[in-house]
């Protein structure tokens, strides 16, 4: 009887270690904030990061001084959207963004990439992925999210501990409120941009960021299944 317990206490062990391990392995944007039968989930690209002008750093004139910068380059890893050799889409895809911070002094500090204007990603939005060269210090990054009732909210992305490039990838919360009911025609969520927040004792000297392909897995039915003839209220 007690081997027979042991036993069953065991399996139980084994089957919690591998759920465990398959929930870290990876998101699974098919179940992240399911509240729908229907799903026709897509991985779109948000920005390629091809433009500097289109993006601006911001530090506390107290703390330092950023600088961003266009650079030639991509992570080797990174593989093309699917249908778009299908599709024949051939958007560019040959520069990154980089930033550099030079601190004043040591200490906690936070700084920023804005865009000069919000990313707007249609339908419901379960998660978004970035390459990143972090340059192996414990800052973490973090995303600006608005929802459609304006809320904002700064979702971790992950530390910036390791060297090269690495996707990073967040689920969206599902209380971030990304469909008003009354408004078929409105849906998503709007990025506004990143944030890193520094490890007190290795913010000093300069430090190096840089940022490529930003992407999205969004649930594009209820864009598709909306009435043709509905009118837009955008005026």
């Amino acid at each position: 009887m007690k081997n027979a317990k042991r036993f069953i206490i065991f399996a139980l062990c084994l089957l919690f270690a591998a759920v465990s391990l398959t929930a870290q392995q990876g998101v699974d944007a098919t179940q992240i904030g399911r509240d729908a039968a229907q799903q026709k989930l897509r991985e779109i690209s948000v920005t390629k990061f091809e433009d500097a002008g289109f993006w601006y750093a911001a530090i506390s004139t107290d703390d330092g001084l950023a600088t961003i910068r266009r650079f030639e380059g991509a992570p080797a890893d990174k593989e093309p959207l699917e249908g778009e050799a299908e599709a024949n889409i051939k958007e560019r895809d040959k520069y990154v963004v980089g930033m550099k911070i030079r601190f004043y002094f040591r200490g906690p500090k936070t700084f920023a990439l804005y865009p000069v204007r919000p990313l707007p990603i249609e339908g419901i939005c379960k998660t978004i992925s970035l390459w990143v060269v972090g340059r192996n210090y414990n800052h973490v990054l973090k995303i600006l999210i608005e929802d459609q009732y304006g809320g904002r909210a700064e979702v971790t992305m992950g530390k910036l501990n390791f060297s090269g490039w690495k996707k990073l990838t967040v689920a969206i919360p599902p209380s971030l409120r990304q469909q008003d009911f009354h408004f078929s025609t409105q849906a998503g969520i709007k990025v506004l941009g990143f944030i890193v927040e520094t490890d007190p004792a290795e913010s000093y000297g300069s430090y190096y960021i840089y940022f490529d392909d930003l992407r999205a897995v969004t649930d594009l039915f209820p864009e598709e299944s909306r009435d043709i003839d509905d009118m837009v209220d955008s005026w």
